[in-house]
């Protein structure tokens, strides 16, 4: 039976406590919570922390709350409080489409949105849903707090934007009138890891695109943020035939490599059917809104 190597624990009490703890001990520690990516990569000595700081006492960070034009999500809020959340399903319906199939219920009633994304697994959902959503987060150190955007967030495969002595602790959604959103994924089976997943976000002003967000998950070393497909977007009306082109161009942003969920021209066009379903369903959301 594999086992991690041998390490220290602590349990931390306080979000000024675990950061101290961060400050003192150095890289060698990792924070830990819902543990279901952490802990399987210690079994295999992928991940050797020399020290363990849990951090599920922290209620200080686990809500889902609107303060003014936007939605606050502490990083230590489950899965399943995502998935069962009113407010996010009214604003923001895309979080409960990538809950529900988002691993198990073991998994989404232990699971946090600040674990998922500071894991940065190129095949993880909720990266895909806060870059399509033009999400910040905010990220805590001994020296105060910073806001980065998504799209800066990701820095490469499992690589975040958070140092060694710091701590993500929330992630804002800005509330913008027209929106509609939309994830699709396709797995091999029920709670697997996406053989390909498309997420979007649109904002509809006076009949056109005023802004647009598409991210994709499971096709490249890490999250990506389909930049042209949004640019084709912006500043037309929406329909089926311009939707197949940005999907087409979503498409041909994606970096595939080949495995045993499919070769790379079968995830490329994978990306391109998803990203066209998920726009039709977005737009048809946001239109509703500005109706």
């Amino acid at each position: 039976m594999q086992t991690p190597a041998p390490l220290e624990y602590e349990r931390a009490t306080s979000v000024a406590g675990a950061i101290e703890s961060l400050a003192k001990l150095g890289p060698t520690a990792r924070l830990v919570a819902g543990g279901h990516s952490l802990i399987p990569m210690m079994k295999l000595r992928l991940a050797q922390p020399e020290h363990l700081i849990d951090i599920n006492d922290l209620d200080e960070l686990d809500y889902i709350e609107r303060h003014g034009d936007q939605v606050r999500i502490g990083a230590l809020t489950r899965h399943v409080t995502l998935l069962n959340s009113d407010l996010l399903w009214e604003l923001f319906p895309i979080f409960r489409e990538a809950e529900q199939v988002i691993a198990d219920p073991a998994v989404r009633n232990r699971g946090t949105i600040g674990g998922s994304l500071c894991q940065a697994d190129p095949g993880e959902d909720l990266s895909a849903v806060c870059e399509a959503l033009k999400a910040d987060v905010v990220i805590r150190s001994a020296d105060g707090e910073r806001t980065v955007a998504m799209t800066e967030f990701h820095v490469g495969p499992y690589m975040t934007a958070v140092g060694a002595a710091e701590m993500l602790t929330e992630v804002r959604l800005k509330i913008r009138p027209g929106a509609g959103t939309a994830h699709e994924k396709l797995e091999r089976r029920a709670g697997d890891f996406a053989i390909a997943a498309a997420s979007v976000g649109l904002w509809i002003d006076g009949g056109q695109i005023a802004d647009a967000g598409i991210a994709l998950a499971a096709v490249g070393p890490f999250t990506i943020d389909a930049k042209k497909a949004q640019e084709h977007l912006i500043g037309k009306a929406p329909g089926e035939p311009l939707f197949a082109e940005a999907a087409e161009i979503a498409s041909t942003e994606a970096m595939p490599g080949a495995d045993g969920r499919g070769p790379v021209d079968y995830k490329r066009h994978l990306t391109g059917v998803l990203t066209k379903r998920a726009l039709i369903r977005a737009a048809a959301r946001a239109l509703h809104q500005e109706a």
